[in-house]
């Protein structure tokens, strides 16, 4: 959906959001995916839909809602958006569950086997009686919809089974009961692995191992026949406020719709199969509105759980293992605080190990030459290695700075018990801003004598991440970055006095600003006739007035090459082919996260790093920092990230705003992903000791 009389082509963010996900499900369907890994591809998509209708099509749903005059251009676009939402949703399920039976059709090719109750044989079965009684028995209690005025306590998190049970009545007619209850998914997993047999292996859905089990749930009743159809639904999780333009009306919508709304079912997912008098009670206890998304779907639902799919031993059927590179230039027994102070260095993890950042941390906690550490911290492991050493630092005499963020969305509870323990072991914690989250990843460490440290990272200090998301962190003991790093920590602390940022961006402050000045430098050397290009990698572009830069740098002959992860504004199918712009989404084993920002500047080229997309909540609604890059050789690096994006054809799709997701395609192709270009790099440059 385009915005109509706008000078350029602008995508809504949530509709660029389902384009994206399509990504997601079209690695299902690739053959060159190992065949487990389409399995979780699976999973992901369907965990993304999960969120993305939990969050932001609630708050879409809030926004339609609000009648008052002041919103009603707001009203209609989101009315509009939601509607748009469903239409796509209703052709991905489609294809969604055609790419669940063909990935399903592989795995019996190989000998895995997923049956259903009713394919199961005596000896299964016997198997599935003796599961039931002693992994199942007393987890279910079936509740009778005629109990109950709401499914209000229930969580959405859950797959729920409901049950048509039959008996027969006084009169000899059939009579029925109905009923519900949750599938114990937490205790006992969402598959059930049964003995192999014949060289095969065989697995259940839980759901199939309940069915099989129902007389054994209503022992004891009159029930005789049993019917059992799985269903989940999502809530209405919260608006997500800074994540829009719109703010001031926002405001005011949340006001007055937060409590009233929050925790309103707004999504259904149901077995098609199941009979209209059952499903006609669960509509009825859930209280579906006009704006809501109702699904017919298949036999199964709640499909993240192929995340954790069994891999039955078959790890010829995974990726093949790509272990974390610990580099020369930061292990050894030399100090690697002194190896920074030297000169700057980097990591790319998960390419490389993230345990060279963990022990610049630990050393540290224990050197007695540093003095301070104050670090931001977004998200955290449970076992956090990075907070084991903060409390350290802390317990060794040193002054520790933490600030946490409260609000990190699906972590808050994990944020707070950490804060927790860190304040126990003397650590001072800071909580964040009101209204601005602290979304930037940075490290200053203060030296009693020298040059102090800055670590700055395009990614959370958390080890799970680490091995999984893509991101880069530059160490550094430049003065001037090392100052504004100490900066930022004082405007955190008082974000009332005026701090004036000379090396790194900072938003809310200017970043934004000095962006469109970089953009705007671009333009006036193209006219110029120096060199002029913006190349870059990021996770989302949907800021309206970054959307336009790009467009008129674009117009302007400069070339511009952006590698993008997920939302996407930019349209440039519409666009005049003069217009010198191409976007690659890329979805590969890792998720790509890391931001860099490459600009020619006439041949003196310019490189960032850092924490912020451009989106509005990005650039105006938390605190992001953006640092330049200044090392020749990490510079190099950073450049070889983002050529490989713009070269991978393997793995990249044409996210040109029209939804199509084509295969990407350029003059010099890489001979495979860039991910795997990257490590195979990383990997040669080890062994020859660079």
């Amino acid at each position: 959906m385009v915005k109509k009389n706008a000078p350029n082509p602008y995508l809504e963010r949530d509709i660029s959001w389902m384009y994206f996900n399509r990504r997601v499900l079209q690695e299902a369907s690739k053959d060159n995916v190992p065949l487990l890994e389409r399995v979780s591809f699976l999973g992901i998509y369907s965990n993304n839909l999960d969120e993305f209708f939990r969050v932001r099509v609630a708050s879409l749903n809030r926004i339609a809602e609000y009648d008052e005059r002041s919103g009603a251009k707001e009203s209609r676009l989101a009315t509009q958006t939601v509607k748009t939402i469903n239409k796509i949703n209703d052709i991905y399920v489609s294809d969604f569950e055609k790419e669940i039976a063909n990935v399903f059709k592989a795995l019996k090719e190989e000998g895995i086997m997923l049956i259903s109750d009713k394919q199961a044989d005596e000896e299964q079965l016997h198997y599935i009686h003796g599961y039931y009684r002693d992994k199942i028995d007393g987890l279910i209690v079936p509740v009778r919809f005629s109990a109950i005025r709401h499914l209000d306590h229930e969580t959405d998190e859950s797959i729920y089974m409901a049950v048509k049970a039959s008996y027969t009545g006084k009169s000899g007619k059939n009579n029925y009961e109905y009923t519900y209850f949750e599938l114990p998914v937490q205790s006992c997993g969402r598959f059930v692995r049964l003995p192999d047999k014949d060289g095969k292996s065989y697995i259940m859905f839980l759901d199939d191992v309940v069915r099989c089990s129902l007389p054994k749930i209503f022992e004891g009743t009159e029930y005789t026949g049993f019917e059992g159809y799985t269903f989940k639904f999502t809530r209405d999780a919260e608006m997500e406020i800074d994540n829009d333009a719109r703010n001031g009306i926002l405001q005011k919508i949340s006001k007055g719709l937060k409590d009233r709304k929050k925790g309103e079912t707004l999504r259904v997912v149901y077995d098609g199969d199941m009979p209209s008098d059952l499903l006609r009670r669960i509509m009825n206890k859930l209280d579906i509105g006009k704006t809501d998304t109702i699904s017919k779907s298949g036999h199964y639902q709640n499909h993240k759980d192929f995340m954790r799919f069994p891999d039955c031993g078959r790890l010829d059927l995974k990726y093949a293992p790509m272990p974390p590179i610990a580099k020369p230039d930061l292990t050894g027994p030399d100090s690697i605080l002194e190896k920074i102070r030297l000169h700057d260095r980097f990591l790319h993890v998960p390419y490389h190990s993230f345990n060279s950042f963990i022990r610049v941390l630990r050393e540290a906690a224990v050197d007695k030459n540093v003095n301070s550490i104050k670090i931001t911290l977004y998200r955290l492991a449970k076992d956090s290695k990075v907070v084991r050493a903060l409390m350290a630092a802390a317990r060794n005499g040193k002054k520790v700075t933490v600030v946490i963020e409260l609000l990190a969305r699906f972590d808050e509870e994990s944020n707070i018990q950490w804060s927790q323990k860190l304040q126990d072991a003397g650590v001072k914690v800071i909580y964040g801003l009101e209204g601005l989250k602290v979304h930037s990843k940075v490290v200053h460490i203060g030296m009693k004598k020298g040059k102090d440290i800055a670590c700055i990272s395009t990614g959370n200090f958390h080890e799970g991440n680490a091995s999984t998301y893509t991101d880069c962190i530059l160490m550094t003991s430049s003065k001037p970055i090392v100052d504004d790093a100490e900066r930022l920590f004082e405007f955190i602390e008082r974000p009332y006095i005026q701090v004036h940022f000379k090396e790194l961006l900072v938003s809310p402050n200017e970043m934004k600003n000095r962006f469109i000045r970089l953009i705007n430098d671009e333009i006036r050397n193209k006219m110029a006739g120096k060199p002029a290009y913006i190349h870059i990698k990021i996770n989302h572009i949907t800021e309206p007035k970054m959307v336009e830069k790009l467009y008129e740098a674009a117009a302007a002959g400069v070339e511009v090459r952006i590698s993008v992860r997920g939302n996407c504004s930019v349209v440039t199918s519409k666009l005049p082919k003069y217009c010198d712009i191409r976007l690659n989404g890329i979805i590969d084993r890792y998720l790509e996260h890391s931001r860099i920002f490459i600009f020619a500047a006439g041949g003196n080229e310019k490189v960032f790093i850092g924490s912020a997309d451009w989106m509005p909540r990005n650039l105006d609604n938390r605190i992001e920092v953006v640092a330049p890059v200044y090392d020749p050789e990490i510079k190099r690096e950073m450049h070889r990230i983002v050529e490989y994006a713009l070269r991978d054809t393997v793995q990249g799709r044409l996210a040109d705003g029209s939804g199509e997701n084509l295969p990407w395609t350029c003059e010099d192709p890489l001979p495979q992903s860039s991910q795997a270009e990257l490590y195979k790099y990383y990997k040669s440059s080890n062994e020859d000791g660079n």
